[in-house]
């Protein structure tokens, strides 16, 4: 069944448009965007590009390595594509320096009914974009992609499945890594012995509060071990938590 009218609108700006929607064509993300849960819509830069050489970018001003993409071409793109909308998206440009992208922000962003990606190519865009338009910078990592086309698709992915109607379960997602502080634990399946080891006895005990205890203590060892970064998060809110609950007593 197709819905009237999308939860969640995905535009992006590319010289690439055919890389679109790529991954997100199949699986749950492809099913949803058959079904109208979700749109997208994509804009060659190109279309906007100056002159007849259809140029996109220039040198860096002051002397550098490499081409930056141009304030003139990229604000008539980006106003094209804002004229398409009746409520402006959240403006978000990918890029090495911007904020890490966390569970909080795909929730946030998939309760906005739009976005619009600005991906950049080359050293990126003339700062003045960014500033004009106030574009929100975004990062999947630490490490240097060659454009913003993966992490949009990434971000995406990440929201998408989170909409309504997306996965099988409402609540599918919210034993996932992250969504409560830490990480997930170990998975599963048949058979139960597998070139010698065994599936946990207690996951096919059927005590389903004592299943629970095993998976949120596995949720913290795997946490503690692995991303001491999150750990340290997770016990600074949870004694923040405790701190507020005492406070809320006198």
């Amino acid at each position: 069944m197709t819905q009237d009218h999308p939860i969640w609108s995905a535009s992006v700006l590319t010289l690439f448009p055919e890389m679109f929607p790529g991954p997100l064509g199949h699986s749950l993300a492809g099913r949803a965007l058959e079904r109208g849960i979700w749109s997208l819509d994509c804009y060659q830069i190109r279309d906007f590009a100056i002159g007849r050489h259809k140029d996109v970018d220039g040198p860096v001003c002051g002397g550098g390595v490499g081409l930056v993409m141009r304030a003139d071409v990229m604000g008539a793109a980006i106003d094209h594509v804002l004229a398409q909308h009746d409520e402006r998206p959240v403006l978000l440009y990918p890029s090495p320096r911007g904020k890490t992208v966390s569970q909080p922000f795909l929730r946030e962003l998939a309760e906005q009914r739009s976005a619009l990606f600005v991906c950049g190519r080359y050293e990126g865009l003339d700062q003045r974009v960014i500033d004009h338009y106030q574009l929100v910078e975004i990062s999947v990592g630490d490490y240097v992609l060659s454009g913003g086309e993966l992490a949009a698709l990434t971000i995406m992915d990440g929201v998408v499945r989170l909409l309504d109607g997306v996965m099988g379960k409402p609540e599918g997602h919210l034993s996932d890594s992250f969504e409560n502080g830490l990480l997930e634990h170990s998975q599963y399946t048949l058979p139960r012995q597998w070139k010698q080891m065994d599936v946990p006895e207690i996951l096919l005990s059927g005590h389903h509060q004592q299943i629970a205890e095993y998976k949120f203590q596995q949720s913290r060892d795997i946490t503690q071990t692995r991303r001491p970064d999150l750990w340290h998060a997770y016990e600074a809110n949870k004694q923040a938590k405790k701190q507020a609950k005492n406070d809320d007593k006198y």
